[in-house]
């Protein structure tokens, strides 16, 4: 067995644990689970959209219990200020500006109801999340990685909030819907937080453990012709091009940005890694397209008066480039 087997292998290993620890307090979304964990391993961000009570928020505690890391919730509402996420310069008893940091310095943070903010407070993020950094006064500071941020918004209240622009909703790695849990599921969370039984997850992994994981993903081979399909995916999305699927030119204005392809890659790396293999497949990164694409394309007025969900066009560029690919070898 050679050292990049190996690696692959302790990376199964610690993602299973890590995904059972967190399945100790979150009932049923083992998938919702396991896409959170694949972005924080991608050193990505992700946006969680589901109703309130789902266990968003839970969800991002007790990865935060689990992965033993500094962690910080911050409720956007209207009122809330640049100022209040990244931190301010205060004048000190000597007179001199010192910089006070916000709730964005931390590991892990929690953008609760990120809609509900202005546009000028949801901008405050694009560099935290970009850049891994925070300018304030002129004077750049770094944050500590790793660093990872969870937006969660609601699809059904949509009355005073403020739809996340293009350029925000592309810095998050993968969109998820949190469904309504199950009749199995939902009898479960009703028995854990009605009676008397406490579940404390334990700490699995530090922040040496998940540096030395993103450095791994990063190294895990993909071939040319699998970076390739990549590219035909995202090519796809975009109306007018060689590549796009019938529902593409039909419903689709805008389709994703190279960020798409990105996520592709790095999420195919650790689909590749989760299942032991040290090379990502056309599978890996098939399987990602939905969660890694769903954000980034924009819909024509077509599209949005039939109500076309981007899911539904993203499942038909999978098809589509798939029959290119068979009739391009006959």
């Amino acid at each position: 067995m050679n050292e990049n087997t190996e690696l692959a292998k302790e990376f199964k290993n610690a993602f299973e644990t890590l995904s059972k620890e967190i399945g100790k307090v979150i009932v049923g979304h083992n998938e919702i689970v396991e896409n959170v964990l694949i972005c924080l391993f991608a050193g990505g961000n992700v946006l969680l959209e589901g109703v309130p009570g789902l266990g968003k928020t839970m969800l991002v505690r007790t990865l935060s219990e689990v992965l033993d890391l500094p962690f910080s919730r911050i409720q956007f509402t209207p009122d809330l200020m640049p100022a209040d996420i990244v931190g301010t310069n205060l004048i000190t008893e000597e007179r001199q500006f010192k910089f006070q940091p916000g709730p964005i310095f931390s590991n892990i943070v929690l953008a609760d109801e990120i809609n509900r903010a202005t546009p000028k407070t949801q901008s405050a993020l694009l560099e935290c999340m970009q850049e891994k950094s925070v300018t304030v006064g002129g004077t750049i500071h770094q944050l500590d990685r790793p660093f990872f941020v969870l937006g969660t918004q609601n699809p059904l209240e949509m009355e005073g909030t403020y739809p996340l622009p293009e350029a925000q909703l592309d810095r998050f790695l993968f969109k998820l819907l949190v469904s309504f849990p199950s009749r199995e599921d939902l009898n479960e969370i009703l028995l854990r937080t009605t009676e008397k039984v406490e579940i404390t997850p334990k700490k699995i992994a530090t922040k040496e453990d998940i540096l030395k994981w993103m450095n791994v993903v990063r190294d895990v081979y993909i071939a040319p012709h699998v970076r390739d399909y990549a590219s035909r995916l995202l090519l796809a999305t975009h109306p007018g091009s060689d590549y796009a699927s019938e529902k593409t030119n039909r419903f689709v204005r805008f389709g994703s940005s190279p960020r798409g392809g990105q996520a592709l890659i790095r999420s195919a790396k650790i689909k590749a890694l989760i299942q032991g293999r040290y090379n990502a497949s056309f599978d890996d990164v098939a399987q990602s397209a939905v969660p890694a694409l769903r954000h980034r394309m924009i819909l024509n007025f077509e599209g949005e008066a039939e109500r076309i969900s981007t899911d539904i066009i993203v499942e038909d560029i999978l098809q589509h480039v798939k029959r290119d690919e068979s009739s391009n070898k006959k």
